[in-house]
């Protein structure tokens, strides 16, 4: 008789909006002169590289248990050049990753990425899906489809969205974000339609905490927020803090095949990513900019989440 042994291992995946990672050379046809040497934020190539060094280092400090991150999901990063950078030209590079990344309408040029570990992750499919709806006034940003085998051979849907803000008011921004839902949840039925098992994360900035009626549409759709009153190690009760009020407004959705397995959520509020609330008390987010003045060590407005996953594996 042949022993079949089960082997338990672990798969994360981090989200992090990068506030404004562009690089500093102006890229025709988009709104970016403030981020180059020559625009109002003085953006140089040592500004570029610290802050790019600086995600780095943030986001190798969410693997788990000495790991790595498998999967890296960024907001706010504004082309290949900036991917390169980050995973070739910096602390990342020794691990062996690669990206995929969307190029939307969007006026700054900003998008969303999947960076992911080519010895856990191997994309078989990838697409960027453009928001249904009528909004030609302001365009929003495409999701970021990706389907990819993990170690041990399961399947893995991931999708990476950045919603659009509240600016204009929460009210009237709203119908922007539920049209980003309704395009998920469209995605979602496609998949589990084929493969009612199917394992999904949604995965990003939704500029929404989890009450809104927008994102409760996912959890009829069967995915759970795995981040739901979740705080943080070291003072942070959210991954945002505007006029001193914390708030998640950046998720991870699992499937149900992948909540059943076992997971853990993480709200990385680590003391290099924070400094003091001097105005309303507490901490905050160690950001590059406040308004025009430049913080060496700052890395972005948000914090960083991460879920780990348990995955078995049975081997002869």
């Amino acid at each position: 008789m042949t022993a079949i042994m089960l082997f338990v291992s672990l798969f994360t995946i981090v989200e992090l909006n990068c506030e404004n990672l562009f690089d500093y050379r102006h890229d025709t046809g988009k709104d970016d002169i403030e981020f180059t040497p020559e625009g109002n934020r003085k953006w140089t190539s040592f500004r570029y590289y610290k802050k790019i060094n600086n995600i780095a280092k943030a986001l190798l400090a969410c693997g788990n248990d000495g790991r790595i991150p498998d999967l890296i999901a960024l907001c706010e990063v504004e082309n290949d050049s900036v991917l390169t950078d980050l995973t070739h030209r910096s602390p990342l590079k020794g691990g062996a990753y690669d990206y995929i990344m969307t190029d939307s309408k969007d006026p700054r040029g900003i998008d969303v990425a999947l960076i992911y570990c080519r010895l856990t992750f191997k994309p078989v499919e990838k697409r960027s899906i453009g928001i249904e709806g009528n909004f030609d006034d302001t365009p929003l940003r495409d999701i970021l489809f990706v389907k990819g085998i993990i170690t041990g051979g399961d399947t893995l849907n991931v999708m990476v969205v950045h919603s659009p803000s509240r600016r204009g008011g929460k009210k009237q921004s709203e119908p922007k974000r539920a049209a980003v839902i309704n395009t998920i949840c469209n995605v979602i039925d496609s998949i589990t339609d084929k493969s009612p098992d199917a394992s999904i994360i949604v995965t990003g900035d939704f500029n929404a905490s989890s009450s809104e009626l927008s994102l409760k549409k996912l959890a009829r759709h069967g995915m759970t927020n795995s981040g739901i009153g979740k705080k943080g190690t070291y003072g942070a009760i959210g991954s945002y803090k505007y006029q001193g009020v914390w708030e998640t407004i950046d998720h991870i959705f699992l499937s149900p095949r992948l909540n059943q397995r076992g997971t853990v959520f993480t709200l990385h509020d680590m003391p290099m990513l924070l400094e003091k609330d001097k105005r309303y008390g507490g901490v905050k987010p160690r950001r590059t900019f406040y308004g025009w003045r430049y913080d060496n060590e700052g890395c972005s407005d948000h914090l960083p989440i991460s879920v780990t996953i348990r995955t078995d594996e049975s081997r002869q």
